[in-house]
């Protein structure tokens, strides 16, 4: 078991509710998005040797940051709207904190996230296009991503564009969601949210399963090209993990297994397998080399499911403020 120095934030936040006991943690739960209850619950599963002082100083920590923080539920999205503002600053936390608040408020966004990536596709298939695309800058990125490839082939860039393109969406836009949803949204005195745009879009791509990412930026390089260029231009590769700074590659080597970077490995480039070896211990270093030269043959698509399952790592860590991605863009996250 890790000292508590080096348990990641998600971590800190399982063994917290590890702590309060079964029915506190059960109440917690019910307010968290789908993504975050899947990473607590791997966190609190993986945790094991949990002494009585970790859990103290976790439990201490976790009273220190809160003790001074009398403005919750107090004009509670103007208080987000200016500690997302402060931490992320008012570009990038503009576009995140209309997503939030706009799935605060809609019991229909919140279902459909719970669902199945191929059930989601089924429900919104016969949709115009620009209302899947709504639906989709809505969901988190691997979701959307998941659901874009349940999604008819030829319907896929025509999708990633209108999402690249999204600017605002209307009170009028989320009465169709409604409709589709069938579900009642708040859209009495809601004002214009932003969703979408060129990193949204960039996003779900990286998220999206290699064959049917080349697939979709192909036919966008014939229908739009600077379009497509741009989206390139934010997207982020796993080569790109190279531009991590030092405590960033090691803060993200402890969230992947050695199995998984083996195979991805296999299809990087030498500087970022120099970049990983010199954040590793000398002896881990060079027993992954070894590996790496007596590693058999792998298939393409293993190696690049391998790669992406790292670059999700990696946005989560990003997402969590554990580490910074640096490459591809002037901001990725």
């Amino acid at each position: 078991m890790a000292e508590i120095d080096e348990l990641s934030g998600t971590d800190r936040a399982g063994l917290l509710l590890l702590a309060v006991g079964q029915k506190h943690a059960a109440a917690v739960f019910k307010h968290l998005e789908p993504k975050e209850v899947q990473l607590l619950g791997m966190s609190m599963a993986s945790l094991e040797n949990i002494r009585s002082e970790m859990v103290e100083v976790v439990v201490e920590q976790f009273l220190e940051q809160i003790r001074d923080q009398t403005a919750l539920g107090l004009n509670s999205d103007a208080y987000i709207r200016q500690v997302m503002t402060e931490a992320l600053g008012e570009d990038r936390a503009s576009a995140v904190i209309d997503r939030i608040l706009l799935s605060r408020n809609s019991r229909g966004i919140e279902q459909i996230k719970w669902m199945e990536p191929r059930a989601i596709a089924e429900l919104v298939r016969l949709e115009h296009p620009q209302i899947i695309a709504i639906i989709l800058s809505l969901l988190d990125a691997p979701l959307a991503a998941a659901v874009l490839g349940f999604l008819p082939e030829m319907m896929r860039p025509d999708i990633v564009m209108r999402i690249a393109s999204l600017e605002t969406v209307q009170p009028d836009a989320l009465r169709e969601l409604d409709a589709i949803m069938e579900r009642q949204l708040s859209g009495k005195s809601m004002k214009s949210s932003n969703i979408g745009g060129i990193e949204r879009a960039a996003e779900i791509l990286n998220m999206t399963e290699s064959a049917v990412e080349a697939q979709i930026i192909d036919q966008m390089e014939e229908k739009a090209p600077d379009l497509a260029q741009l989206i390139q231009d934010k997207m982020f590769v796993f080569d790109d993990l190279d531009k991590l700074d030092d405590r960033s590659m090691q803060t993200l080597l402890r969230e992947v297994s050695t199995d998984t970077l083996l195979l991805a490995l296999r299809g990087a480039d030498e500087a970022l397998k120099e970049k990983i070896f010199s954040n590793m211990s000398r002896r881990a270093a060079e027993m992954l080399r070894d590996d790496l030269e007596a590693a058999p043959p792998a298939k393409l698509s293993e190696v690049e499911a391998a790669q992406k399952e790292i670059l999700q790592i990696a946005r989560r860590l990003a997402d969590a403020g554990e580490i910074a991605l640096g490459g591809g863009g002037d901001e990725l996250i």
